[in-house]
């Protein structure tokens, strides 16, 4: 199930070049794939689990400057693999434009004892795209 996001870049979100930083597109990622997790993981799952990134592929295609709006799309494509599993990402200005795309790749983690945990299907069945 793909879920989105939207976003207006706000004046600490820029850099001296006058458009969003690559760090605040980071986090943006991480936001939106931490919004997706709380509006459909049960709330058993969100108290014993959490997720960490393992890996960031950014593709940077255009600039938002302050005041401008982007919806950020993220989907699952496939199952996971173990305890990971690949997460897309597209921010897609007012425009129409693809500004930026990601795929990062994500890791569950047991709250209580911080350790690695396979995505089991109940786990990663919600978030699972088609």
């Amino acid at each position: 199930m793909a879920f989105t996001l939207t976003i207006t870049a706000g004046p600490a979100d820029i850099d001296e070049l006058g458009h969003v930083n690559n760090a605040v597109w980071v986090r943006w990622i991480q936001d939106l794939a931490t919004a997706h997790w709380r509006a459909v993981a049960p709330a058993d799952q969100i108290a014993a689990y959490v997720w960490v990134v393992t890996r960031h592929e950014i593709d940077y295609r255009g600039n938002v400057s302050v005041g401008e709006t982007v919806t950020g799309k993220t989907w699952v494509p496939g199952k996971p693999y173990g305890a990971r599993f690949d997460r897309h990402v597209r921010f897609t200005g007012a425009d129409g434009k693809v500004k930026v795309e990601a795929v990062t790749t994500w890791a569950l983690i047991d709250r209580a004892t911080g350790r690695l945990l396979r995505v089991r299907d109940e786990i990663a069945g919600p978030f699972l795209e088609g």
